[in-house]
C-alpha cells in the first residue's frame, strides 16, 4: 500500500514541485543563496536520478527500518544515536542550503517509504510543512524542550531562533528526543538507543569544555563574533561571545546597504580583528565589511551542513571543532598582526 502510495504521490506533485522551481527562479543574480540554493536544487535531482537504483538496490537489502532526517548535520547526530539498528539519511546532500531547499519528486518517494521522518522544527525548514502534509509516516521534531533564543532583528525578529545544534549543550536534547522517537520505532533495541544516547552526549559535553577554552583565551574585546547569517546565538550565549551578523536567517537573503553599514560601524567601534560567513552563502556582502575596515576575512565556519567524507567536517562533532579553531585562531591572530 505505501508503494503504491508513493507512486501516486510522486506523480501528482511533479506539477506542484516544477512551478515551486520556477518561483525559486525569481531570486535575482544578486541574492547571495541563489547559486547555492541552484547548485542543492541540482545535487537532490541527480543523486534521486543517478542513485536512484543503488539506493532502492541497498534498501531491499536491508531490513533496518529507515529515518530520514531534513539536513545532513541533523542526521550524523541521529546515526550516532541510532547505531547499527536503524538506517538514518538525509534528505539534502552536504552543502546544501536548508532553509530554501526545493524538495524533488525522489525526496518524496524516499519520505513515503519512511519508517520516521525527523526534522529541526522551529521554522528552520520553511519547506517543511507542505513535504509532510500528505504523508503517513511518523513525524518528530528535534528541538522539542529547547530553550529557545528569539531572534532580534530583521524580518524574523521575535520567532524562535532555530540553530540551537550549534550548541553542543543544546544539542544533548537533540539526542534525548532522537533516543525516544527511536525507542518508540523500535522496542527491542531501547536499552542500545539510550545508551548510544548516554555516550554521545557525554562526547558533547567534551566538545563543549574545548570550545569554553578555546573563547577564553581569546581576550573580553575580542569575543565579539561577526558573521553572514545569525546562527550562533547558541553557540555565542553558552561560550561567552557577542554575536553580531548581516541578516537573522539565510531564509531572508538580504544583505541591505544599511545591514553591511551597520556591520561596518560594529566592526569599528569595537574593534573586531575579523569577521566570518558560512559555507552555505556567499561571503560576497562580508567581504564588503572587510574592504571597510581594519578586520580581515577570519575563515568559513559550517552551520547548515556538513562537508562531504573528505571534507573539513564530515561529523557534527568535527563541525563544532572545526569552527572554534577557525574562531579562536581569526580573532587572535588577526589581532596579533597588520591586515594586508
Amino acid at each position: 500500500m505505501r508503494g503504491l502510495f508513493s507512486m501516486l504521490l510522486s506523480a501528482t506533485l511533479v506539477v506542484a514541485l516544477t512551478a515551486c522551481s520556477g518561483a525559486g527562479a525569481e531570486q535575482g543574480p544578486n541574492d547571495p543563496n541563489a547559486q547555492t540554493n541552484a547548485r542543492s536544487g541540482d545535487q537532490g535531482e541527480a543523486l534521486s536520478g543517478e542513485r536512484a537504483g543503488e539506493r532502492a538496490t541497498a534498501q531491499a537489502d536491508d531490513p533496518r527500518p529507515l529515518v530520514l532526517t531534513t539536513f545532513t548535520v541533523l542526521a550524523d547526530i541521529a546515526r550516532n544515536v541510532a547505531g547499527e539498528h536503524l538506517r538514518v539519511e538525509s534528505i539534502t546532500t552536504p552543502g546544501a542550503e536548508i532553509h530554501g531547499y526545493e524538495p524533488t519528486p525522489g525526496d518524496l518517494r524516499r519520505a513515503s517509504g519512511a519508517d520516521l521522518i525527523v526534522d529541526n522544527g522551529m521554522h528552520l525548514e520553511a519547506w517543511f510543512e507542505q513535504f509532510v502534509a500528505d504523508l503517513d509516516a511518523p513525524h518528530r521534531v528535534a528541538t522539542t524542550g529547547i530553550d529557545a533564543i528569539e531572534i532580534a532583528s530583521g524580518e524574523a525578529a521575535g520567532t524562535q531562533n532555530p540553530h540551537a545544534w550549534m550548541s553542543p549543550l543544546a544539542a544533548q536534547r537533540y539526542v534525548d528526543n532522537l533516543v525516544e522517537a527511536f525507542a518508540e520505532l523500535d522496542p527491542e533495541h531501547a536499552a542500545d538507543y539510550r545508551a548510544n544516547g548516554e555516550a554521545y552526549k557525554a562526547e558533547l559535553r567534551a566538545v563543549h569544555e574545548e570550545l569554553v577554552t578555546a573563547v577564553e583565551e581569546l581576550p573580553e574585546s575580542q569575543r565579539v563574533l561577526v558573521t553572514c547569517e545569525g546562527a550562533f546565538s547558541y553557540l555565542a550565549r553558552d561560550a561567552g561571545l557577542e554575536e553580531r551578523y548581516l541578516w537573522a536567517v539565510n531564509a531572508e537573503r538580504q544583505a541591505t546597504p544599511r545591514r553591511v553599514a551597520a556591520a561596518i560601524d560594529a566592526v569599528r567601534e569595537q574593534r573586531v580583528p575579523a569577521v566570518f560567513c558560512e559555507s552555505t552563502v556567499s561571503d560576497a556582502p562580508m567581504q564588503r565589511v572587510v574592504e571597510s575596515t581594519d578586520a580581515v576575512f577570519g575563515g568559513t565556519l559550517y552551520v547548515d551542513s556538513l562537508s562531504a567524507a573528505d571534507g573539513p567536517v564530515p561529523t557534527y562533532l568535527e563541525l563544532i571543532r572545526h569552527d572554534a579553531d577557525v574562531i579562536a585562531t581569526a580573532l587572535t591572530g588577526a589581532s596579533e598582526g597588520e591586515k594586508e
